[in-house]
């Protein structure tokens, strides 16, 4: 199934070695050896591709079903021959501001790790060298397999709620700016942020449980030895976790200042439009009653009226400008 298999190795006492280049055969030897198993990585696997290895590893219909299918929440499943684990590693494109979350699927059963994964982000390439670089830790068998996996997706969750994190606070920034700008835009940022913290969310939520699983006693693979790893690997994901409600928190909090700028805006623009509508109205009111054609009006017959009138409508806007002036008004 060349494009699938990503990679195939066995591991003895740590250490990766030479083996049959079928994978049934491999799992075979590394269990016929006692102290060695083999991980098995596929990319995107078709129904057809991945019943022989559901076959022969003895996976149960349920879990590969989910592995088969993406779009699952983070989740940890107990089988009878079989503990399947369900992983959303996450990618954050600092030029499109997007957060894409991918799938990560690891079966761990007798002498094996079956990696699954779905979408581009994926820490498994790296995690691997890692650890073939420290057989201390492969020596501990396929629960330290999962034990890593999961520890590379959850720190690279710290490290994007800090981009995250950064982009938040000049997003801010631009809020609170004094010159203001295209406000629509502005909101349009806002809303476009909280839907990828959202995502983010999603991946790092519904991950609690399975972790607080596996650092207590009764899950099968997963040596007592490994809880404590585990349990390092739940306080990483609740520092994740509390980033994700702080950024949301933000977010809210933000909106809500935009919307509240917005209507003070709103309101300082109808201020000044009223203020220069009532600049308008005196000298308009003024004009309309002397232009209305009555024989009997005052000043009507006087010579000055008419520059005494313009002085009257000059002094009463100057007047008024100054009084909406000292109030802010204009």
């Amino acid at each position: 199934m060349p494009g699938v298999i990503v990679d195939c190795g066995i591991y003895r006492e740590g250490r990766r070695t030479e083996g049959p280049a079928d994978f049934c055969d491999a799992l075979a030897e590394a269990r016929a050896e006692g102290h060695s198993f083999m991980w098995l990585g596929m990319y995107e696997p078709t129904q057809t591709e991945f019943d022989r290895v559901s076959s022969d590893f003895g996976l149960h219909p349920l879990a590969v079903e989910d592995a088969l299918h993406a779009h699952q929440r983070p989740k940890l499943e107990v089988y009878d021959d079989s503990l399947f684990m369900v992983l959303k590693p996450v990618t954050y494109d600092d030029q499109a501001d997007t957060v894409t979350a991918s799938e990560l699927m690891v079966f761990v059963g007798d002498s094996f790790v079956v990696t699954v994964r779905h979408g581009q982000a994926s820490p498994l390439a790296a995690v691997r060298r890692r650890l073939e670089d420290h057989p201390e830790i492969l020596r501990h068998g396929p629960g330290a397999v999962l034990y890593a996996v999961s520890d590379a997706v959850v720190d690279h969750y710290i490290e994007v709620a800090a981009e995250l994190q950064t982009d938040l606070e000049e997003l801010e920034a631009e809020v609170f700016a004094p010159v203001r700008g295209d406000t629509r835009n502005t909101a349009a940022q806002i809303y476009a942020f909280k839907r990828e913290v959202l995502e983010f969310r999603r991946a790092t939520g519904p991950l609690t449980e399975p972790m607080t699983r596996l650092q207590n006693p009764g899950v099968p693979f997963v040596h007592d030895h490994a809880r404590p790893f585990f349990r390092d690997v739940g306080d990483h994901l609740a520092r994740a976790n509390e980033s994700v409600e702080g950024l949301d928190r933000l977010l809210s909090d933000i909106l809500a200042a935009h919307l509240a700028q917005m209507g003070v805006r709103q309101n300082d623009d109808m201020r000044k439009i009223s203020a220069w509508a009532a600049l308008a109205a005196v000298p308009t009111l003024i004009a309309g009653v002397y232009g209305m054609n009555f024989d009997e009006m005052p000043e009507l017959k006087w010579h000055l009226g008419y520059p005494a009138i313009l002085l009257f409508m000059a002094v009463v806007e100057v007047s008024l400008y100054r009084l909406f002036k000292r109030r802010g008004w204009l």
